[in-house]
Protein backbone atom coordinates (compact mmCIF):
# COMPACT_ATOMS: atom_id res chain seq x y z
CA UNK A 1 0.00 0.00 0.00
CA UNK A 2 1.32 3.63 -0.98
CA UNK A 3 1.44 6.29 1.58
CA UNK A 4 -1.34 9.00 1.54
CA UNK A 5 -0.21 12.21 0.22
CA UNK A 6 -1.09 13.85 3.51
CA UNK A 7 0.92 11.45 5.35
CA UNK A 8 3.95 12.44 3.29
CA UNK A 9 3.23 16.08 3.32
CA UNK A 10 2.84 16.29 7.46
CA UNK A 11 5.78 13.53 7.99
CA UNK A 12 8.34 16.45 8.52
CA UNK A 13 6.70 18.35 10.71
CA UNK A 14 5.27 15.61 12.79
CA UNK A 15 9.22 14.22 13.01
CA UNK A 16 10.25 17.63 13.81
CA UNK A 17 7.47 17.74 17.20
CA UNK A 18 8.14 14.32 17.91
CA UNK A 19 4.67 13.45 17.50
CA UNK A 20 3.56 9.86 16.45
CA UNK A 21 1.23 9.07 13.42
CA UNK A 22 -1.55 6.20 14.19
CA UNK A 23 -4.27 4.63 12.20
CA UNK A 24 -7.34 7.13 12.73
CA UNK A 25 -9.15 4.53 14.45
CA UNK A 26 -6.58 4.30 17.03
CA UNK A 27 -6.94 7.79 17.80
CA UNK A 28 -7.38 8.70 21.64
CA UNK A 29 -9.64 11.78 22.63
CA UNK A 30 -6.40 14.03 22.81
CA UNK A 31 -5.21 13.00 19.49
CA UNK A 32 -5.43 14.60 15.93
CA UNK A 33 -7.03 13.51 13.44
CA UNK A 34 -6.87 14.49 9.93
CA UNK A 35 -8.98 14.42 6.92
CA UNK A 36 -8.04 14.46 3.00
CA UNK A 37 -11.57 15.11 1.23
CA UNK A 38 -13.64 14.39 4.02
CA UNK A 39 -11.82 10.81 4.59
CA UNK A 40 -9.99 10.62 8.18
CA UNK A 41 -6.66 9.51 7.17
CA UNK A 42 -4.49 9.90 10.04
CA UNK A 43 -4.17 10.75 13.33
CA UNK A 44 -1.36 12.47 15.17
CA UNK A 45 -0.23 11.63 18.96
CA UNK A 46 1.79 14.82 20.21
CA UNK A 47 4.18 14.24 22.75
CA UNK A 48 4.36 15.43 26.22
CA UNK A 49 5.68 18.77 26.84
CA UNK A 50 8.66 17.12 28.53
CA UNK A 51 9.18 14.65 25.84
CA UNK A 52 8.77 17.59 23.49
CA UNK A 53 12.12 19.34 25.21
CA UNK A 54 13.92 16.50 25.07
CA UNK A 55 13.09 16.34 21.13
CA UNK A 56 14.09 19.65 20.53
CA UNK A 57 17.94 19.55 22.23
CA UNK A 58 18.14 16.38 20.17
CA UNK A 59 17.39 18.54 17.24
CA UNK A 60 19.45 21.00 17.98
CA UNK A 61 22.43 18.85 18.45
CA UNK A 62 21.76 16.99 15.15
CA UNK A 63 22.08 20.70 13.58
CA UNK A 64 24.76 21.88 15.72
CA UNK A 65 26.68 18.63 14.87
CA UNK A 66 28.33 17.95 18.05
CA UNK A 67 27.22 18.14 21.72
CA UNK A 68 25.63 21.09 23.29
CA UNK A 69 28.11 20.85 26.25
CA UNK A 70 30.86 21.25 23.63
CA UNK A 71 29.38 24.44 21.79
CA UNK A 72 31.06 27.81 22.98
CA UNK A 73 29.58 30.20 24.87
CA UNK A 74 27.94 32.79 22.30
CA UNK A 75 26.84 29.21 20.70
CA UNK A 76 25.04 28.13 24.15
CA UNK A 77 23.41 31.40 24.53
CA UNK A 78 21.62 31.68 21.56
CA UNK A 79 20.25 28.42 22.22
CA UNK A 80 18.99 29.32 25.35
CA UNK A 81 17.24 32.00 23.09
CA UNK A 82 15.78 29.86 20.83
CA UNK A 83 14.58 27.60 23.92
CA UNK A 84 13.36 30.34 25.25
CA UNK A 85 11.36 31.53 22.20
CA UNK A 86 9.83 27.93 21.65
CA UNK A 87 9.05 28.02 25.79
CA UNK A 88 11.53 25.24 27.16
CA UNK A 89 11.42 26.77 29.50
CA UNK A 90 7.41 26.79 31.15
CA UNK A 91 8.48 22.94 31.40
CA UNK A 92 8.93 21.46 34.79
CA UNK A 93 12.21 21.16 35.43
CA UNK A 94 13.09 23.04 31.90
CA UNK A 95 16.07 24.82 33.44
CA UNK A 96 17.66 21.55 34.54
CA UNK A 97 17.04 19.96 31.61
CA UNK A 98 18.90 22.54 29.18
CA UNK A 99 21.46 23.28 32.03
CA UNK A 100 22.41 19.57 31.88
CA UNK A 101 22.50 19.39 28.10
CA UNK A 102 24.70 22.49 27.73
CA UNK A 103 26.78 21.20 30.69
CA UNK A 104 26.69 24.60 32.79
CA UNK A 105 24.79 25.08 35.85
CA UNK A 106 21.41 26.47 36.65
CA UNK A 107 22.81 29.45 37.52
CA UNK A 108 24.08 29.86 34.19
CA UNK A 109 21.12 29.24 32.20
CA UNK A 110 19.41 31.68 34.16
CA UNK A 111 22.23 34.62 33.66
CA UNK A 112 21.95 34.11 29.40
CA UNK A 113 17.83 34.22 30.14
CA UNK A 114 18.64 37.42 31.82
CA UNK A 115 20.90 39.00 29.60
CA UNK A 116 18.83 38.15 27.14
CA UNK A 117 15.34 39.63 28.18
CA UNK A 118 17.75 42.31 29.53
CA UNK A 119 18.73 42.76 25.97
CA UNK A 120 15.12 43.33 24.73
CA UNK A 121 14.12 45.77 27.22
CA UNK A 122 17.50 48.05 26.37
Amino acid sequence: MTEHPLAAAVKPLVDAMGAEVLDPAQAAVDDVVLSWEGEDVLAVRLPQLSDSLDHILAAMERRHGVPLSELDRKSKQEVVRVLEARGAFSVRHGVETVAGALGVSRFTVYNYLNRENASKNA
